[in-house]
């Protein structure tokens, strides 16, 4: 069973950065998408960037020009770097991607456990 790893979060001053990773459990066929989400306390998990499998990104207007979605060569693994932090960053933070883990096997959905990410003022 594939499962995704994060790791990253922290607590960081204002105006500082955190680099997510989320690395999947093993080798994998196939990814599309990756993304990162976030929850902050009391609202709903907002989408925050995608890489597609081309490399197009996509951002969220609240972090653009700030965060940057990157994945290594294999797509085993994406990162978010994350600069000029804000105290409205502060969430946890998951990664999420469609995935199909060996050849022939079907295509599906997963969430990492969430990182959480606090940026004080």
């Amino acid at each position: 069973q594939v499962q995704l790893v994060e790791s990253g979060g922290g607590l960081v001053q204002a105006g500082g950065s955190l680099r997510l990773s989320c690395a999947a459990s093993e080798t994998i066929f196939s990814v599309k998408d990756m993304n990162w989400y976030r929850q902050a306390p009391g609202k709903q998990r907002e989408l925050v960037a995608t890489i597609t499998r081309s490399g197009t990104t996509n951002y969220a207007d609240s972090v653009k020009g700030r965060f940057i979605i990157s994945t290594d060569n294999a797509r085993n693994t994406v990162y978010l770097e994350m600069n000029s932090l804000k105290p409205q960053d502060t969430a946890v933070y998951y990664c999420n991607a469609d995935i199909k883990a060996e050849f022939g096997s079907l295509w599906h959905n997963y969430w990492g456990q969430g990182t959480q990410v606090t940026v004080s003022s």
